[in-house]
């Protein structure tokens, strides 16, 4: 069994990766557009910003012997998280949209150079 201060920080962790992958699809992306040069320091910054916060999130959690089985798709509107602890598996579920919600909270804020998740 996990901790609430574990929990909150595999969830802290889980947007963090959830944001460097949406990040890092965009990217593909913006390459191709006429005005990249534009975009692309940003998503550069932002990039950098977000790959430090998950790295020392991941960090913490295998600190305490956490990590990240897999996701699973449950539906369109769920997936579950499957974690490996010291003592056993966990499986988590998440509402797609909220999570979908909370990267785009969480790029906004490092865009603002606020930090939503403390």
């Amino acid at each position: 069994m996990i901790s609430f201060e574990q929990r909150r920080l595999m969830h802290k962790y889980v947007v963090y990766d959830m944001a460097l992958q949406s990040l890092q699809r965009d990217y593909k992306v913006i390459e191709n557009l006429k005005l990249s040069i534009v975009y692309l320091p940003i998503l550069d910054k932002l990039l950098d910003e977000i790959s430090q916060q998950c790295y020392n999130s991941k960090s913490l959690l295998a600190k305490d012997k956490i990590r990240v089985v897999k996701w699973e798709k449950v539906d369109e509107n769920f997936s579950d998280l499957i974690i490996a602890t010291a003592g056993e598996d966990q499986v988590f579920t998440y509402a797609n949209m909220a999570l979908k919600t909370q990267v785009e909270k969480l790029l906004i804020s490092h865009l603002n150079n606020e930090q939503v998740l403390k």
